[in-house]
Order: C-alpha cells, then structure tokens, then sequence
C-alpha cells in the first residue's frame, strides 16, 4: 500500500488481497488435486474407473464452502464501497467535466483549471459530467473510479492523507485519443492551497476561444508553436493556402472563416494533404456559431 494516498486505499486493498489469496488457494488446491489424480487414478493404476455415488458430504461442501468464500468477498467488498457512497457534510465540492479527450475542473467561486488540486486531509466531493461519450475518472493512488455518463448525475469524495501529485486517467475507452485523456491531483496542506486558490490561474480569464481549444482538447493535436503533432498546427494557419483532398482529389484553399468553421463542423471534408483522413471527429453538435467564431478570432492571434 505504499502509492495509496486516501483514506479508501486500505479497504480497497483488503477486499484485493483476500480476493486474490482466495483465488491463489484454489488454483493452487485444485492444481494440485487434478496431478494427484492423474497419478493415482490413471490406468495402470486404477485399470477399474473410480466412481462415487450419492456422497452427501460432497454435496454439502462443494456447495457451502463456496457460497460461504463468496460471501465473505462480498462482504469485504461492500464494507469498502459503502462508506465511498456517503459524502460527509461540509465537504469540499468541485465539478469534473470530461470530454474527448480532455478533463477539467470547476470550482465553487468559478474558477476553472486543467488540473485538480485539493487540500490535505479534507473531504472533497467531485460531481462527474460528461460532454460527450462515457468516461472514467480513475485516480490510481486513491484507489478510485467512476464513471461519467451523459445525461447522468454521479460523483464521487476522497480525502487525501498525502502530499504530491498524482495521476487522473480515464478508464473506459472514448475515442481514437482516448490514451491522451490525462491529467493529474495535487494535494496541498491547507495554508498552500489557500494560496494557490488565490494565485491560480482561471481558464475563464483567457481568450474564450483559447479556453474552448482547451476544454475540447483542440490542442492535443494541434499545436500552437509551429510543431507537428497529429493534425497541423494552429500558428499561422488562419490566412495561409494549404492543399487539401477532397472527395479523392487536390486542390488550394484559403484557411478562412469559412474553411476553419467547416473543418470544425466536417473534419472530414478537407483534409490536408500529409495528415490521416477520420482522426479527428465531428463537433457540429458540441460548439455552436457563436463558440466557433471565438475559436476563430483566436487562431488569427496566432500569426
């Protein structure tokens, strides 16, 4: 239990250990039964077939000793789950949104950030929203998952018994990135984190056609500085002719307001020449005129 860093990690870690052991048991009981029989019961030695008939002891304990291993593991599986479920007053809450292939996070005074960040030894509740397709949100150390549903309210609380950083990912599978959908939880002792709540930097400040790049995880595949990642890179695009294939064939257009608001809406339609065809999806129904000229007005910064 040495990466666990909530109070759930030590439940979780019981209910494995004994599932596991239990497990180990039998492989173990029942590999050995099957060799001891093959020896003792095969036909040089046995030229006669064994055969037992209306045991009721047998009956009786292939019966009970599995219902009864069945039972236990639940038990110990329900005693680590149930408290997960029952938030305690007063708690800490913050709003995690997930979307492809990006997580981020609301908190009560507005604030908006890439990144979690908790106190130490607080409760925090954390109400998943999904802006899309299903996702997870698994933090490993806290021993903790969930998922986040469309159209469905969930959550769930941690509080944290150690300091540092650790990983958020998402643990169903989203879409052709859904490997990038990463992000991470910083635990702070308290007098830190009030004055990173005060410093912290807001998304909401930002250009809004910045912040929509960000919060449709836009530049995971675009870049801003000129690089190549997976699709081309957003410096320098606004204004510039690029070759494009459409429906099989070549041809010059101008990346202008037209041409950017249809590759948002049909990525598909144009696609410049050197870059996969189908990488990127459709956000027709996700961002609406309005967000797509702040996107735009952005990308014209990027000269």
């Amino acid at each position: 239990m040495r990466n666990s860093a909530s109070t759930f990690a030590q439940g979780v870690d019981l209910s494995l250990y004994i599932i596991v052991g239990i497990s180990l048991v039998f492989l173990i009981g029942i590999t050995a039964v099957m060799i001891y029989f093959v020896f003792r019961y095969n036909k040089k030695r046995n030229p006669v077939a064994t055969n037992i008939e209306g045991s009721n002891l047998l009956e009786v304990l292939w019966t009970a000793i599995p219902t009864l291993l069945v039972v236990v593991m639940f038990y110990y599986g329900w005693m680590g789950f149930k408290p997960m479920r029952s938030v305690p007053d007063g708690a800490m809450e913050v709003k995690a949104y997930g979307q492809m292939w990006k997580f981020s996070f609301e908190y009560p005074d507005g604030r908006i950030t890439d990144s979690l960040v908790v106190p130490l030894g607080k409760p925090v509740k954390v109400n998943l929203v999904s802006r899309d397709v299903l996702h997870s949100f698994y933090i490993p150390a806290f021993r903790m998952k969930e998922d986040m549903v469309p159209g469905k309210n969930n959550f769930m609380w941690f509080e944290a018994t150690k300091t540092g950083r650790y990983d958020i990912l998402c643990a169903e599978y989203c879409g052709q990135l859904h490997s990038y959908m990463l992000s991470s939880v910083t635990v702070l002792p308290e007098s830190e984190y009030a004055q990173w709540l005060a410093s912290a930097p807001n998304l909401a400040d930002e250009h809004p056609g910045l912040t929509l790049l960000k919060q449709n995880a836009c530049l995971t595949c675009h870049s801003q500085d000129g690089s190549k990642i997976i699709g081309p890179s957003f410096r320098g695009l606004y204004g510039k002719t690029e070759i494009v294939e459409t429906d099989g064939k070549e041809r010059e257009v101008l990346a202008d307001d037209e041409y950017i608001a249809r590759s948002i809406r049909e990525p598909n339609a144009d696609v410049v020449k050197g870059y996969m065809k189908g990488m990127m999806v459709s956000y027709a129904n996700v961002l609406n005129d309005e967000q797509i000229a702040h996107i735009i007005d952005y990308l014209k910064t990027l000269k």
